[in-house]
């Protein structure tokens, strides 16, 4: 049961002696980022109409008292792969590798990733993502031919379908080396994603003529006002450093859109004077970086036998230190780059905070699952702000370390100022499209 239930609060209320991160209110830019404030809150057909402290806000309107519990705004996922979720039962990764992943969700592509399969499993993703509190998602669409032909459709209708509910962008995702053999590939997939307002994409790899390649992806992005998103050094292989070289390729033709990058993992075991050079690149070009924690943890320094060594996120720290907006997010969810998560940002959030030490001091880290991919999106959402639809997530946790100590504790989401309905999706939902089950390894 959620801090909510039963309250009768719905769409117009005071939320009376809340706990309020100060970096996500618009008054308090001069607090210390970790600071928490006790607050009260007023809704008004609802829209946030008023955060004022705590005790002093009254009035006949029904009121819900949190006893000091956390209120954040509903949460933003800038890194998924909807057309991949929960194909796990028919689809396992046979050795939890890379390649293992990626040769077994080829083939569940090629057998399945029919538009009813498709719409199913993206269903469900989003129906568990909205029950858990997040209010945008950014998806990457395998756009492999004819692959696009069927996801980009299905994609399109599921963003009308869940309009008001949960804002979706829409990615490209294709190996970038694929353009040394098909030439007309690029202006193709580009003209369908502009169609589809969507963003350019591509996964990066070390391969001859990467610089034109990367600046041939660039040019159909700027020829159709299109910002980029990438996958970009997935590995720990030192001599990846494809991130680099898409710093300079921004820089060169003075991209003025945004770029997100992906995973980023091999800079992480770089020497200290190129992880200098890169990160000065990163923030001379503006470019964001979102870390993918839980997936890049099961995938990352996996070696049959032994224990990893390496934890195979990228340095957050480092890159915030410097003014590089960052971000974390939920990335692959129970499909075989990442056998398990369930679209909940708060354990994002969590998982995020134990792997990459994002405490000691807390600070605004937050921003990293609210604000910071809001901007990134370029939607109004991921902060508390006056005037702006009430979507917000209540928790009993009244601090951070209760919070993070328990994430699966009781929270009530407020949409327009209203409850939703948090019952999760069964899984048993799945089993008519997942015909070839198999036993757990």
């Amino acid at each position: 049961m959620g801090p909510a239930t039963g309250s009768g609060f719905n769409g117009t209320g005071i939320i009376k002696n809340a706990t309020v991160p100060a970096c996500l209110l618009a008054d308090t830019q001069g607090s210390d980022p970790a600071c928490l404030l006790a607050r009260d809150l007023k809704v008004v057909d609802g829209k946030l109409l008023e955060v004022a402290p705590a005790g002093s806000l009254t009035g006949a309107d029904p009121s819900l008292d949190l006893d000091s519990g956390l209120v954040l705004p509903a949460f933003v996922d800038l890194h998924t792969h909807l057309d991949k979720g929960h194909i796990w039962p028919r689809k396992a990764n046979p050795d939890g590798s890379f390649m293992g992943a990626l040769t077994a969700v080829g083939e569940d592509r090629i057998a399945y990733w029919s538009a009813d399969d498709l719409r199913a499993r993206m269903e469900f993703s989003l129906k568990c993502a909205y029950a858990h509190g997040t209010a945008a998602i950014r998806t990457h669409l395998d756009s492999i031919p004819p692959q696009e032909d069927i996801t980009w459709p299905v994609f399109e209708e599921m963003r009308t379908d869940w309009s008001g509910r949960i804002t979706l962008q829409g990615v490209c995702l294709f190996g970038i080396d694929r353009l040394a053999e098909d030439r007309d590939y690029l202006s193709g997939i580009a003209e369908k994603v502009r169609k589809a307002d969507g963003i350019m994409g591509a996964v990066t790899y070390m391969i001859p003529d990467l610089e034109r390649h990367l600046e041939d992806v660039f040019r159909a992005a700027m020829d159709r006002g299109l910002d980029l998103d990438f996958h970009v050094d997935e590995t720990l292989d030192p001599a990846a450093v494809t991130l680099r070289h898409i710093a300079e390729t921004a820089q060169r033709l003075k991209f003025d859109g945004k770029i997100v990058c992906g995973h980023c993992c091999s800079l992480s075991v770089h020497p200290a004077d190129e992880i200098d050079k890169t990160l000065d690149l990163l923030a001379g070009a503006g470019i964001a970086v979102v870390s993918l924690p839980m997936c890049n943890m099961y995938l990352q320094d996996r070696v049959p036998g032994r224990t990893p060594r390496r934890r195979g996120v990228t340095l957050l720290h480092e890159m915030k230190q410097r003014g590089i907006s960052v971000a974390v997010a939920s990335d692959n969810t129970r499909d075989p780059f990442y056998a398990y998560g369930d679209l909940d940002m708060v354990e994002v959030y969590t998982q995020a905070t134990r792997i990459l030490h994002l405490d000691h001091p807390i600070g605004d880290w937050i921003s990293t699952v609210t604000t910071t991919p809001a901007q990134l999106m370029d939607i109004p959402a991921g902060k508390l702000d006056i005037g702006a639809p009430a979507d917000l997530v209540l928790f009993n946790a009244r601090d951070w370390n209760e919070l993070l100590s328990r994430p699966a504790g009781p929270r009530s989401v407020l949409r327009a100022g209203s409850l939703i309905d948090q019952t999760l999706p069964d899984y048993r939902d799945l089993d008519h499209i997942l015909q070839e089950r198999q036993p757990e390894s």
